[in-house]
């Protein structure tokens, strides 16, 4: 038999998902294509990091992330077995996939939105629906109801685009819907508000959020699922045995305790976002209002295209994200917001494109 005849027929047809470019070796770029923080953790999360590497690195770690979610429930206000403790956000959405969806059924989302959703639907065979924005961005709602389907996601702040939705949509959605809805707001804390409230009004709500964009923390992987008590012990029986680290549990715990540690680093990340907002429409982007630590921006006319965009600030030494193969954002950079040296660095390196296009 062949590879082919081996592999699952979905597996093989399937493009997977594709994440930013990682620089190797020792090249040296401004990274602002994968929504990273650009600033250190607070040094007390560090130091969590650091007295765990000890000779306990040989045990198991605790395996339902008990003072992971025992930090989470004092953080947001809720009991600590509403809480599901994952290797990342994307471990918990396929933990949600396996938990939900039989082969066959349907997962909708908003389109265009953050693909690996599709791409984790192929993996359980289920059907992925993707719903078009309504104009301004608004939620379709009717449309995703529309589907049956058995989860439905939304994405706030979204990406790629970075705005958010009305909470009083989600709201609708969650009482129309006779599936399960899940709020990923793993860019949350970079907007003006979140859906903690929704939480304890909907048994079919699941808000999910993940420690690598606001705290710093992209490389401990390490998410958090906020759900009702009945769904998360049904949601533990699909989780992967030991599924999060000595290194990741003690690091949530740390930022958790200390998330007044990090107003600061999000304050300026906002800051920022505005500023760059500015200066990129200033200079013939049009760029979508974005309540995330990322901006979607469309390139000026000119003899460029996007593709090119991303080409030639990559020989700038500055990386951006492309989504050339949707072609709704063919002309379109979502470009990650850093410090303020990087962002003008990127600006210095788009003017100086701008002029040789005149």
């Amino acid at each position: 038999m062949s590879l082919e005849q081996w592999v699952r027929k979905a597996v093989w047809q399937m493009a997977g998902y594709t994440p930013g470019e990682q620089p190797r070796g020792h090249q040296s770029f401004v990274k602002l294509n994968t929504n990273e923080n650009p600033y250190p953790p607070p040094k007390v999360v560090l130091d969590a990091i650091a007295n765990e590497v000890d000779g306990l690195l040989r045990l198991y770690p605790e395996p339902s992330s008990l003072a992971v979610r025992e930090a989470a429930s004092r953080a947001y206000g809720v009991h600590p077995d509403q809480v599901l403790v994952g290797n990342g956000s994307d471990d918990l959405l396929t933990m949600i996939y396996r938990t939900f969806l039989e082969p066959g059924e349907r997962v909708a989302y908003p389109d265009p939105t953050y693909t690996l959703y599709p791409a984790l639907a192929t993996l359980q065979g289920a059907e992925a629906v993707g719903v078009p924005w309504l104009e301004q961005g608004e939620l379709p709602v009717e449309g995703l109801v529309a589907t049956q389907a058995k989860v439905v996601i939304i994405a706030r702040p979204n990406a790629p685009t970075g705005h958010v939705v009305s909470l009083d949509l989600v709201a609708r959605l969650c009482r129309l819907t006779s599936g399960v809805v899940v709020l990923d707001e793993a860019y949350g804390d970079f907007a003006t508000d979140a859906g903690w409230p929704l939480l304890s009004r909907f048994p079919n709500l699941i808000i999910i959020r993940t420690l690598s964009k606001s705290m710093c923390l992209a490389g401990i992987r390490l998410g958090l699922g906020f759900m009702p008590k009945e769904m998360a012990f049904q949601m533990h029986k699909v989780r992967d045995s030991y599924n999060v680290d000595r290194l990741a549990q003690a690091a949530a715990v740390a930022a958790l305790n200390h998330l007044d540690a990090y107003r600061p680093i999000i304050d300026a990340i906002v800051q920022e976002r505005e500023k760059v907002i500015l200066a990129l429409r200033q200079r013939g982007f049009q760029v979508m209002d974005s309540q995330a630590n990322f901006v979607l921006a469309t390139v000026p006319n000119g003899r460029r295209s996007g593709h090119q965009w991303l080409e030639e600030l990559k020989k700038e030494g500055i990386l951006v994200r492309y989504f050339g193969s949707d072609p709704r954002l063919s002309d379109k950079l979502r470009i990650t917001i850093g410090t303020p040296e990087q962002m003008e660095r990127l600006l210095d390196a788009v003017d100086g494109l701008l002029q040789d296009n005149t």
